[in-house]
């Protein structure tokens, strides 16, 4: 039997990862100095679309992590390069979306146009209109590409669940008769993009999430190995029913790198993780 590579990096999930509700769940500070430790290279990536990467960046300095911008990846970010290099530069789009969203795109040089968009481009937006609502599924009947951030339909709150970006993608779905192409995870563009940037292959790579459905086959259909931790919104009897199972289920992030790390070895290597 063919043992498996190590593992030289990490794909993680945040929220029900890092933390919940923004309060650190494992000592973080001491899990990333562990990881550059053992040399192994690591990307945050969520479905978030509504956050900058520098935001991110920011939180996780005031929790005693430090980070390059290049390692934070969310669906915004995803969804702006996946379309800078489908699009020539000064492409017309129409974005429903926040802030995250909007400044992702135009670092990607994208313009925003209600009339000549070439492409619709969907977030979670709380400030969403009949208007918009109008304006998108009109420029989708007319030929523009749409494009969905992510499929959550919720997202958790301290009190409810709250609509989110598939709530709003649903509704122009509605009222366009198409539906979106969706880039968030569980599609595999977000893990993708994260091991050119890793500079890892998929089978020396653990995605890890809190989500089946979005974390977990989005790491199965880009071929990582998987992780499941149980710190978020996922119990183990779902975990261990899911087809196929996540190559590990742990506890929380700190219990999963003491198995990994146990199991696979040292993932340092010569040659730096990473791009920029």
């Amino acid at each position: 039997m063919n043992q498996s590579p190590a593992i030289k990096a990490l794909i993680l999930d945040m929220d029900g990862v890092l933390w919940k509700n923004y309060t650190p769940i494992v000592d973080l500070p001491a899990i990333f100095d562990r990881l550059r430790e053992h040399g192994l290279g690591v990307v945050l990536a969520t479905n978030n679309a509504t956050r900058t990467p520098e935001w991110y960046l920011e939180r996780l300095t005031q929790f005693g992590v430090r980070l390059q911008p290049w390692q934070v990846l969310n669906s915004a970010e995803t969804t702006a390069e996946v379309l800078a290099r489908r699009f020539s530069v000064g492409t017309p789009v129409y974005v429903v979306g926040e802030q995250g969203l909007q400044q992702a795109l135009q670092r990607h040089d994208f313009v925003f146009d209600g009339e000549r968009a070439q492409a619709v481009v969907v977030g979670l937006d709380k400030q969403v209109t009949y208007e918009k609502i109008k304006i998108a599924s009109h420029l989708i009947r007319q030929g523009a590409a749409f494009i969905g951030t992510n499929p959550d339909r919720t997202f958790p709150t301290p009190r409810a669940l709250l609509p989110g970006a598939g709530a709003i993608l649903a509704a122009i779905e509605a009222a366009s008769g198409v539906a979106p192409e969706i880039i968030g995870k569980p599609s595999p563009a977000m893990y993708r993009l994260a091991l050119e940037r890793l500079g890892t292959q998929p089978e020396e790579t653990l995605a890890v999430g809190d989500r089946l459905e979005t974390d977990i086959l989005g790491g199965q259909q880009a071929g990582c190995r998987t992780a499941l931790v149980l710190s978020g919104v996922t119990s183990r009897a779902e975990a261990e029913a899911w087809q196929p199972q996540p190559d590990w289920i742990a506890s929380d992030l700190a219990a999963l790198l003491d198995e990994v790390l146990r199991e696979t070895g040292d993932g340092r290597r010569e040659t730096e993780a990473g791009r920029q």
